[in-house]
């Protein structure tokens, strides 16, 4: 019964890592590249406001991934 906990746990933590990781790369590395490069209507919000909006989502991906970790964390031998 364990292994098949074990395998339901590396799932589940490869799933939120896997969003997590999305999350840094669409909401914090894709704003800043656009502001970087100058994309027509990236900094319409201002660019204050993007890098705020976009360290929210570095954030909240750092938060996902470390659940993640923690999810490892009770893998049973």
């Amino acid at each position: 019964m364990s292994l098949i906990h074990n395998e339901r746990t590396k799932l589940s933590a490869t799933a939120l890592n896997g969003t997590a990781l999305a999350s840094i790369a669409a909401g914090f590395i894709t704003p800043l590249a656009a502001i970087s490069f100058d994309v027509p209507g990236s900094a319409a919000r201002g660019a204050l406001t993007t890098t705020l909006f976009a360290l929210a989502w570095l954030v909240t991906g750092g938060v996902l991934h470390l659940v993640a970790r923690s999810l490892l964390g009770r893998l049973r031998e």
